[in-house]
Protein backbone atom coordinates (compact mmCIF):
# COMPACT_ATOMS: atom_id res chain seq x y z
CA UNK A 1 0.00 0.00 0.00
CA UNK A 2 1.51 3.28 -0.64
CA UNK A 3 3.07 5.35 1.91
CA UNK A 4 3.64 8.64 0.17
CA UNK A 5 1.98 11.74 1.51
CA UNK A 6 1.91 15.33 0.30
CA UNK A 7 2.59 18.96 2.17
CA UNK A 8 0.70 19.31 4.77
CA UNK A 9 -2.30 17.13 5.02
CA UNK A 10 -4.40 16.28 7.79
CA UNK A 11 -4.38 13.09 9.46
CA UNK A 12 -7.89 12.38 8.38
CA UNK A 13 -7.10 13.29 5.09
CA UNK A 14 -4.64 10.44 5.07
CA UNK A 15 -6.75 7.95 5.97
CA UNK A 16 -9.60 8.62 3.74
CA UNK A 17 -7.00 8.40 0.93
CA UNK A 18 -5.90 5.19 2.10
CA UNK A 19 -9.68 4.06 2.04
CA UNK A 20 -10.27 5.34 -1.28
CA UNK A 21 -6.78 3.72 -2.63
CA UNK A 22 -7.92 0.41 -1.78
CA UNK A 23 -11.10 1.08 -3.19
CA UNK A 24 -9.00 2.52 -6.52
CA UNK A 25 -6.96 -1.03 -6.60
CA UNK A 26 -9.98 -3.07 -5.97
CA UNK A 27 -11.75 -1.08 -9.57
CA UNK A 28 -8.10 -1.78 -10.91
CA UNK A 29 -8.07 -5.64 -10.74
CA UNK A 30 -12.06 -5.59 -11.70
CA UNK A 31 -11.46 -3.33 -14.61
CA UNK A 32 -8.85 -6.50 -15.58
CA UNK A 33 -11.07 -9.09 -14.96
CA UNK A 34 -13.53 -8.25 -17.19
CA UNK A 35 -11.47 -7.68 -20.03
CA UNK A 36 -10.05 -10.54 -19.41
CA UNK A 37 -13.26 -12.26 -19.32
CA UNK A 38 -14.10 -9.91 -22.94
CA UNK A 39 -10.93 -11.13 -24.46
CA UNK A 40 -12.11 -15.17 -23.81
CA UNK A 41 -15.58 -14.79 -25.25
CA UNK A 42 -16.00 -17.53 -28.04
CA UNK A 43 -16.30 -16.97 -31.61
CA UNK A 44 -19.20 -14.50 -32.59
CA UNK A 45 -21.71 -14.45 -34.96
CA UNK A 46 -20.35 -14.12 -38.86
CA UNK A 47 -21.16 -10.77 -40.45
CA UNK A 48 -24.51 -10.86 -42.30
CA UNK A 49 -23.05 -9.48 -45.05
CA UNK A 50 -20.23 -7.60 -47.03
CA UNK A 51 -21.57 -4.28 -46.20
CA UNK A 52 -20.83 -2.17 -48.97
CA UNK A 53 -20.19 1.54 -47.46
CA UNK A 54 -18.52 4.92 -49.32
CA UNK A 55 -16.01 6.73 -48.58
CA UNK A 56 -14.32 10.39 -49.50
CA UNK A 57 -10.74 10.14 -50.98
CA UNK A 58 -8.93 12.32 -52.47
CA UNK A 59 -12.35 14.74 -53.36
CA UNK A 60 -13.85 11.00 -54.64
CA UNK A 61 -16.33 8.79 -53.20
CA UNK A 62 -15.86 5.52 -54.29
CA UNK A 63 -16.67 2.04 -52.97
CA UNK A 64 -15.52 0.11 -49.99
CA UNK A 65 -16.75 -3.61 -48.56
CA UNK A 66 -16.52 -4.64 -45.11
CA UNK A 67 -13.98 -6.99 -46.11
CA UNK A 68 -11.48 -4.22 -46.93
CA UNK A 69 -11.73 -2.45 -44.04
CA UNK A 70 -8.56 -5.04 -42.66
CA UNK A 71 -5.36 -4.09 -43.90
CA UNK A 72 -2.87 -6.81 -44.00
CA UNK A 73 -1.44 -8.16 -41.01
CA UNK A 74 -4.57 -6.51 -38.49
CA UNK A 75 -7.35 -8.59 -37.89
CA UNK A 76 -9.03 -6.31 -35.61
CA UNK A 77 -11.44 -3.50 -36.28
CA UNK A 78 -13.35 -1.39 -33.73
CA UNK A 79 -15.85 0.56 -36.00
CA UNK A 80 -17.87 3.01 -34.09
CA UNK A 81 -21.51 4.37 -35.01
CA UNK A 82 -21.41 8.14 -35.22
CA UNK A 83 -25.34 9.60 -34.73
CA UNK A 84 -25.17 11.68 -37.76
CA UNK A 85 -27.34 11.57 -40.61
CA UNK A 86 -29.46 13.69 -42.68
CA UNK A 87 -32.56 14.05 -40.43
CA UNK A 88 -30.28 15.33 -37.67
CA UNK A 89 -29.62 18.95 -37.05
CA UNK A 90 -25.90 18.74 -36.30
CA UNK A 91 -23.91 15.86 -35.19
CA UNK A 92 -24.32 14.49 -31.80
CA UNK A 93 -21.77 16.66 -29.28
CA UNK A 94 -21.36 12.92 -27.16
CA UNK A 95 -20.58 11.24 -29.68
CA UNK A 96 -18.12 13.93 -31.10
CA UNK A 97 -16.83 14.40 -27.52
CA UNK A 98 -15.47 11.25 -27.83
CA UNK A 99 -14.65 11.14 -30.94
CA UNK A 100 -12.38 14.47 -30.24
CA UNK A 101 -10.58 11.91 -27.88
CA UNK A 102 -10.14 8.84 -29.12
CA UNK A 103 -8.48 10.81 -32.86
CA UNK A 104 -5.89 11.62 -30.43
CA UNK A 105 -4.56 8.08 -30.16
CA UNK A 106 -5.75 6.56 -33.65
CA UNK A 107 -2.11 6.92 -34.66
CA UNK A 108 -1.17 4.73 -31.86
CA UNK A 109 -4.19 2.45 -32.39
CA UNK A 110 -3.39 1.72 -36.33
CA UNK A 111 0.08 0.18 -35.00
CA UNK A 112 -2.20 -3.05 -33.77
CA UNK A 113 -6.20 -2.86 -35.38
CA UNK A 114 -7.91 -1.37 -37.60
CA UNK A 115 -10.28 1.72 -36.76
CA UNK A 116 -13.29 3.34 -38.33
CA UNK A 117 -15.97 5.56 -38.12
CA UNK A 118 -19.46 4.72 -39.61
CA UNK A 119 -22.50 7.07 -40.35
CA UNK A 120 -25.61 7.56 -41.95
CA UNK A 121 -25.05 10.87 -43.50
CA UNK A 122 -23.47 11.16 -46.88
CA UNK A 123 -19.63 10.91 -47.16
CA UNK A 124 -19.27 14.48 -48.34
CA UNK A 125 -20.72 15.79 -45.21
CA UNK A 126 -18.74 13.63 -43.29
CA UNK A 127 -15.20 14.70 -44.50
CA UNK A 128 -16.69 18.62 -44.29
CA UNK A 129 -17.32 17.83 -40.52
CA UNK A 130 -14.13 16.03 -39.88
CA UNK A 131 -12.50 18.81 -41.22
CA UNK A 132 -14.11 20.86 -38.17
CA UNK A 133 -12.76 19.12 -35.79
CA UNK A 134 -9.15 17.95 -37.18
CA UNK A 135 -10.03 14.58 -37.72
CA UNK A 136 -7.43 13.90 -40.22
CA UNK A 137 -6.51 10.45 -39.36
CA UNK A 138 -10.52 8.66 -38.98
CA UNK A 139 -11.40 6.46 -41.83
CA UNK A 140 -15.07 7.80 -42.57
CA UNK A 141 -17.76 5.87 -43.99
CA UNK A 142 -20.88 6.35 -45.05
CA UNK A 143 -24.01 4.04 -44.22
CA UNK A 144 -26.73 5.13 -46.02
CA UNK A 145 -26.95 2.95 -48.61
CA UNK A 146 -26.61 0.07 -46.29
CA UNK A 147 -28.01 -1.89 -43.25
CA UNK A 148 -25.20 -2.10 -41.00
CA UNK A 149 -26.48 0.39 -38.97
CA UNK A 150 -29.67 -1.37 -37.79
CA UNK A 151 -28.02 -4.48 -38.29
CA UNK A 152 -25.39 -3.98 -34.93
CA UNK A 153 -27.53 -1.42 -33.41
CA UNK A 154 -26.19 1.78 -34.53
CA UNK A 155 -29.76 2.58 -35.00
CA UNK A 156 -33.25 1.82 -33.60
CA UNK A 157 -36.87 2.26 -35.37
CA UNK A 158 -34.84 4.97 -38.00
CA UNK A 159 -33.15 6.80 -34.91
CA UNK A 160 -29.44 6.95 -34.59
CA UNK A 161 -27.64 5.17 -31.75
CA UNK A 162 -24.38 5.57 -29.98
CA UNK A 163 -22.27 1.95 -30.47
CA UNK A 164 -19.12 0.17 -30.76
CA UNK A 165 -18.54 -2.92 -32.04
CA UNK A 166 -15.26 -5.06 -32.76
CA UNK A 167 -15.04 -7.55 -35.16
CA UNK A 168 -12.26 -10.17 -35.96
CA UNK A 169 -10.93 -11.85 -39.51
CA UNK A 170 -9.68 -15.38 -39.31
CA UNK A 171 -8.60 -16.16 -42.71
CA UNK A 172 -11.41 -15.38 -45.08
CA UNK A 173 -13.67 -15.40 -41.93
CA UNK A 174 -15.17 -12.07 -40.18
CA UNK A 175 -17.22 -12.08 -36.88
CA UNK A 176 -18.13 -9.84 -34.31
CA UNK A 177 -16.30 -10.00 -31.34
CA UNK A 178 -18.05 -7.60 -28.79
CA UNK A 179 -20.37 -4.39 -28.87
CA UNK A 180 -21.12 -2.35 -26.29
CA UNK A 181 -24.51 -3.30 -25.05
CA UNK A 182 -24.40 -1.52 -22.11
CA UNK A 183 -25.88 1.47 -24.07
CA UNK A 184 -29.14 -0.59 -24.14
CA UNK A 185 -29.04 -0.81 -20.45
CA UNK A 186 -30.91 1.11 -18.10
CA UNK A 187 -29.49 4.03 -16.64
CA UNK A 188 -27.11 4.00 -13.69
CA UNK A 189 -28.73 6.99 -11.34
CA UNK A 190 -27.49 10.56 -11.87
CA UNK A 191 -25.72 9.31 -14.74
CA UNK A 192 -26.13 7.53 -18.12
CA UNK A 193 -25.12 4.54 -19.57
CA UNK A 194 -21.50 4.69 -19.24
CA UNK A 195 -21.16 2.03 -22.00
CA UNK A 196 -18.25 3.93 -23.30
CA UNK A 197 -16.64 5.51 -20.44
CA UNK A 198 -13.36 3.65 -20.58
CA UNK A 199 -12.08 5.19 -24.09
CA UNK A 200 -13.59 8.64 -23.18
CA UNK A 201 -11.01 10.56 -21.57
CA UNK A 202 -13.39 13.79 -20.89
CA UNK A 203 -15.73 11.40 -17.57
CA UNK A 204 -12.05 9.84 -16.25
CA UNK A 205 -10.56 13.36 -15.87
CA UNK A 206 -13.36 14.83 -14.21
CA UNK A 207 -14.20 11.85 -12.01
CA UNK A 208 -10.72 13.13 -10.39
CA UNK A 209 -12.02 16.54 -9.37
CA UNK A 210 -13.97 17.31 -6.51
CA UNK A 211 -17.70 18.34 -8.62
CA UNK A 212 -16.97 15.02 -10.80
CA UNK A 213 -19.33 15.05 -13.93
CA UNK A 214 -22.14 16.81 -12.48
CA UNK A 215 -25.39 17.25 -14.46
CA UNK A 216 -22.50 18.87 -17.68
CA UNK A 217 -22.92 18.09 -21.20
CA UNK A 218 -20.12 18.75 -23.41
CA UNK A 219 -21.11 20.99 -26.44
CA UNK A 220 -20.42 20.80 -30.13
CA UNK A 221 -18.62 24.51 -29.34
CA UNK A 222 -18.29 27.19 -26.77
CA UNK A 223 -18.29 30.71 -26.95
Amino acid sequence: MSEITYPNETPSYREARKALLEAELALRNQIERVAAQRRNLPPGGIIKENYIFQEMVGGTVRDVDFSQLFEPGKDTLFLYNFMYAPDMNAACPMCTSLLDGIHGQVVHLKQRINIAVVAKHAPEVLVDFAATRGWSDFRLLSSANNTYNSDYHGEYNGRQTTNANVFVRNGDEIRHFWGSEMTFSPMIEGGNMRHLDLAWPLWNVLDMTPDGRGQWYPSLSYD
